[in-house]
């Protein structure tokens, strides 16, 4: 467990909605269309005790990493400083930090306690102002969360100066594949945003697919064919202990997510050669199904206020996006371009939802907002699928699969801006965002 304690006020570490730029103070227009990385200075944290040492190098690490990998921070080098930062509590040498272009500065101190917990301070400058942005935060935990406390940190820069919400310190469920493409073996995995960090939740004994998170990160449900046939099972993370969440002779059940109130399940469920969408009560174990169609319709996914369910289904004909009530009910179609939708996923802001497209024998992950209209495409290869949305609502993970017998699949992300696509983590598939860790 890491606990946060400020000397001063708190930073404020998560704003709702970006912020409109100041003349004057240290910020990023996200909304503008030429963003240019701001380029920031942090030096290696200040060991106050022994053996904090490593935790020093390696905190200043992770942020300037966590900042940089954003596509909204440049990271100056250490071999271009000028000053070197030698107590937490030193006036900052302003002239040097400007003499190499540093807008930014980061500073931070670590020490070790005699009974193996870590302690870590930082405090964050807007140099070219000549002072100190909001007051410090100090965070308390275990040795072995130095990692979290890192993220942490570059929350809270990154939130201080854009004015978005936090995502550094967050995690992704996704399943971990190995061997050839022909004899793939796949297993359920969790790892921090940034790929470190990597631990199975499940063995290779049979194919794992589509793994969602519950609000609060502490389940995850996914589908499993160690029966021979789709069963939805939840899996607690902490224990790893689970159970099925369907055993229904003569179905198949998949494509389960969470609602946001972590009570309920809503899932597809095949019966003969129907597939409708269904929700069920964890508590109650009570089944009622949402839509009543002979068309395919699945991929549901809740807004965040739990009032209405966007999916795919053909009943059109062809594979497109449709909102519906989370009681059920009529559906809205809302996908009106060229090609195929499916996989949609509600943005944690509630303003847009992601999707896959494919057209003229192109996969594109994309966003439109929720009523259908501007709709945009971030990505495009030979087959992009299955987004999923970082807390704040900034940033998309999907899967990308290269061609061919030798394929292999790996996690990107994009901002939703289109701009800073990356890969995140080889050798894997169907990824989920947890929210911000607690």
């Amino acid at each position: 467990m890491i606990a946060a304690l400020g000397f001063g006020a708190l930073i404020s570490v998560t704003p709702a909605t970006a912020q409109a730029c100041q003349e004057g103070v240290l910020c990023i227009e996200l909304d503008s269309p030429n963003i240019e990385p701001l380029p920031f200075a942090a030096p290696t944290f200040i060991a106050e005790s022994a053996g904090a040492d490593q935790y020093a190098r390696d905190l200043a690490s992770v942020v300037a990493a966590d900042l940089q990998g954003s596509g909204l921070f440049r990271s100056i080098s250490q071999d271009a400083f000028i000053s070197q930062i030698t107590s937490f509590d030193s006036p900052v040498q302003y002239a040097d930090w400007k003499a190499i272009n540093a807008q930014a500065l980061v500073t931070g101190a670590v020490s070790v306690t005699g009974d193996g917990q870590i302690v870590v301070k930082f405090r964050l400058f807007d140099v070219f102002a000549e002072n100190q942005m909001g007051e410090g935060l100090q965070f308390v935990g275990s040795t072995n969360g130095w990692r979290r406390m890192a993220h942490k940190v570059a929350d809270a820069v990154y939130s201080r100066i854009t004015g978005e919400g936090a995502y550094f310190d967050s995690r992704t469920v996704f399943v971990s594949e190995t061997g050839p493409k022909n004899a793939r073996l796949k297993r359920l995995a969790v790892m921090d945003y940034d790929g470190a960090n990597q631990q199975f939740l499940t063995d290779a004994q049979a194919i794992v697919l589509a793994p969602r998170f519950s609000p609060n990160g502490d389940r995850v449900l996914y589908t499993s064919y160690e029966s021979g046939f789709p069963k939805i099972y939840v899996l607690d993370v902490a224990s790893v202990g689970r159970r099925v969440l369907q055993d229904q002779p003569g179905t198949m059940s998949f494509a389960p997510r969470f609602a946001p109130n972590g009570q309920d399940v809503v899932f597809s469920l095949t019966t003969g050669s129907n597939t409708d969408i269904y929700k069920l009560n964890l508590a109650s174990g009570q089944r009622s199904q949402l839509t009543s169609s002979p068309a395919i319709e699945t991929a549901p996914s809740y807004s965040p206020d739990g009032t209405q369910i966007v999916f795919e289904s053909d009943r059109s004909g062809t594979q497109q996006l449709y909102v519906m009530s989370a009681n059920g009910g009529e559906a809205t179609r809302i996908s009106f371009g060229q090609g195929r939708y499916g996989t949609p996923v509600w943005s944690p802001r509630g303003d847009l939802v992601a999707f896959t497209k494919q057209n003229r024998g192109r996969f594109h992950i994309g966003v439109m907002r929720t009523d259908g209209s501007g709709e945009r495409l971030l990505s495009a290869s030979f087959l992009d699928e299955g987004p999923t949305w970082s807390p704040n609502g900034r940033v998309i993970m999907f899967t990308r699969e290269t061609a061919g017998s030798g394929g292999s699949s790996t996690l990107y992300s994009v901002d939703i801006s289109g701009r800073n696509l990356k890969a995140v983590q080889a050798n894997a598939s169907d990824p989920s965002w947890s929210p911000l860790l607690k």
